[in-house]
Formats: C-alpha cells, sequence, structure tokens
C-alpha cells in the first residue's frame, strides 16, 4: 500500500516478479484497493494478505504503534512468523524501519540497522553504500557494525572473497576528517576479519576501486540521492544533445544499442532498493516513486538475499568475541527491546 504509485505499480512489478522470478507473492493491504489492479483468477502463487490500515508517506514513522493493522506491521509478522521469506517496502522509509525494529528485533551484537544500497561503478561491479539514511547520527561503533555487516553481504550476495572496505572521508589521509572519521578509521585499521582498504574520498565511490563504502546515515543519503541524479542528468543531456542535426540523428541511429547498454549500467532501478541490513529478517526497503520495473529489481534483491542466506551468516557472525555478551533485547528474534525512539521521531531515514 506504500508508495507514490501505490496500489497500481506495486502489483504490476509484483506480478512480473512472479511470472519471470518463480517467486511466490503475498501483496498485504486493503482488498478493495487491490482487486481492481488483479487479473481474475489469481495466479497460483499470488496470495492476498487483508491488512486495514497503512501508514501515509507524509506520516511519522511511529504511526505504526498507533496502526497495529496497518499493512506495514502485517508484512512484518508475516515474516517473523515464518511465514514469508522478506518484505518488500516502498512507503514510508521510517515506519519500514520501525516496524522491522518492532516485530523482527535487532540482531545480537549490532547496535543500529543500517540501510544498504548497491550503486552502480566505472568496474562494473556495484558498489555497497551504507548506512544511507537510518541513522543521522552515528558512533564509531555503529560505523564498524556497518563495516562488517556489509563486507559479509558482498561475500554472500555478490561472490567477492575479499571486499575492500572503504570509510568515507575528505582525505585520503588517516588524519583527515572530523571526530567520528578519525576515531572509526583507527576502529577499522584494527578490526579482524575486514579488508580495510582505508578512506574513501567522494570521487573514490563509483570508481569501483571499493566494494563498500561506510558513512553515517544523514552524509549517506545525501550522497545516494545526488548519484542516483547524475545517471538521470546524463541520459538527458544525451537525449536532447545528440540528435541535433542529421549527423546526430545518424549517429543516435547507429549507436542505439551502445546508449541503451550506457542507460543500464547508470540506471539505480537494475539495482532495486536497499536492504535493512542488522535486523533478524529481511527486508528491502525501494524508493516511494517505484513505478513496477523498480518494484521487479527489489523483489528480485529480496530473492537473492534469501537464496544466499545473508540473515543466517549475519546471526551466525556479526557477534563480536571483544564484546560483552549482548543484552536480553538484542539477541535475536527478541523484539522487546527499546526501539531508538529520538531517532525514528527526528525522521531518520
Amino acid at each position: 500500500m506504500g508508495g507514490d504509485y501505490a496500489p497500481a505499480e506495486i502489483v504490476k512489478g509484483a506480478l512480473l516478479a512472479q511470472q519471470q522470478l518463480q517467486v511466490e507473492i503475498a501483496l498485504v493491504g486493503r482488498l478493495e484497493a487491490l482487486e481492481p489492479f488483479l487479473p481474475r483468477p489469481l495466479p497460483p502463487k499470488v496470495a492476498l494478505v487483508p491488512a486495514e490500515e497503512e501508514v501515509g508517506m507524509a506520516e511519522e514513522p511511529l504511526a505504526v504503534r498507533r496502526k497495529p493493522k496497518a499493512s506495514i506491521n502485517i508484512c512484518m509478522q508475516q515474516v517473523r512468523a515464518g511465514q514469508a521469506d522478506a518484505v518488500v517496502a516502498a512507503g514510508n522509509t521510517g515506519a519500514a524501519m520501525a516496524a522491522a525494529y518492532l516485530h523482527l528485533g535487532r540482531l545480537a551484537g549490532i547496535d543500529r540497522p543500517a540501510i544498504a544500497a548497491l550503486l552502480p561503478t566505472l568496474k562494473g561491479k556495484p558498489v555497497l553504500l551504507l548506512d544511507v539514511g537510518a541513522n543521522v547520527d552515528c558512533r564509531p561503533r555503529f560505523l564498524e557494525q556497518f563495516a562488517r555487516m556489509g563486507s559479509l553481504y558482498c561475500q554472500c550476495v555478490l561472490g567477492i572473497e575479499k571486499p575492500r572496505v572503504g570509510l568515507l572521508n575528505i582525505g585520503e589521509e588517516p588524519n583527515k576528517g572530523n571526530d567520528l572519521a578519525l576515531a572509526t578509521h583507527q576502529r577499522l585499521a584494527q578490526l579482524p576479519g575486514i579488508h580495510f582498504a582505508g578512506n574513501a574520498e567522494g570521487r573514490d565511490v563509483l570508481t569501483g576501486d571499493f566494494d563498500v563504502v561506510v558513512c553515517d546515515g544523514f552524509v549517506g543519503n545525501a550522497l545516494l540521492k545526488f548519484a542516483e541524479s547524475v545517471g538521470q542528468v546524463i541520459t538527458q543531456v544525451l537525449r536532447e544533445e545528440l540528435p541535433r542535426g542529421w549527423r546526430g540523428k545518424l549517429g543516435c541511429w547507429l549507436l542505439q544499442p551502445n546508449l541503451q547498454q550506457v542507460k543500464r549500467r547508470m540506471d539505480y532501478v537494475e539495482y532495486g532498493g536497499a536492504l535493512l541490513l542488522g535486523v533478524n529478517g529481511i527486508c528491502v526497503i525501494t524508493h516511494g516513486s517505484s513505478k513496477a520495473p523498480m518494484v521487479y529489481h527489489a523483489i528480485r534483491l529480496a530473492k537473492e538475499a534469501a537464496e544466499q542466506k545473508v540473515l543466517q551468516r549475519l546471526q551466525a557472525e556479526m557477534v563480536d568475541p571483544r564484546e560483552p555478551e549482548p543484552r536480553p533485547e538484542q539477541r535475536p528474534g527478541n523484539t522487546s527491546g527499546p526501539l531508538p525512539l529520538g531517532s525514528l521521531e527526528r525522521g531518520e531515514g
């Protein structure tokens, strides 16, 4: 029920994924709103799960507590009960995070989950950027956990044996940056189990020299939206400038396959959305402006995460032996732990 084009485009993308990816889909929402966009009879692998309420895009994240029958809450309950392997949400990001906290809980060893987004690079392989909006204020300990989760994700899903992890900063030198960057660099340089490749400047993010880039959610969200706009701007400029004159029109016709390939490499739609890493379940958060193709790719991303057992790897390896036994609310599957209300009320994510 979430997103600027819901439910029509959400349903369309979900049906496309069911056909092409051979996945089972549960559409959660108000049935009277969903049914006009559904074929009759329903495909055998598509189910409808009723939800009486929804959280609007403009509502505060903690509306999930006032609306227990909202579609995002029902989605998370489906995962917690083992009736679904993953949640894909295109609605209110803060509400999706809050619902994940409430119903799925955090993984042991994780203080704050992070939203991890894949971006295209010059080398053809994606770079994983996290956090891109879940935590606008971070401590060095949080960024260390983001680095570990990002490295594990790259190993599990992208098949990179030794992911290169970078810390987003204003210079390559270890002594550059603010207090957060300096303290985090020191921790990452001493962290076993990851390949820390040093500071990554803004110009390094899309080169492909790093597989994981970590930062706080404020900087990450700004960088993500800037990076997404770059592809749109370049595509629009090419569309306007190349066809000028008869030579341009002829060149466009000859280069059409190449231009399509350029668009595909730069199009963030291909990456579907971002994983919420650190909660005890698979949750993919996609754009509020998502249309059917992006919904399709978000479901593909969730399918890959489930098949590659990302959650199980995180559960097994994220407990830090240097830290004390996790508090009860941090243990896997426990949903009674405190919700970071301050961050959600500030609209983080």
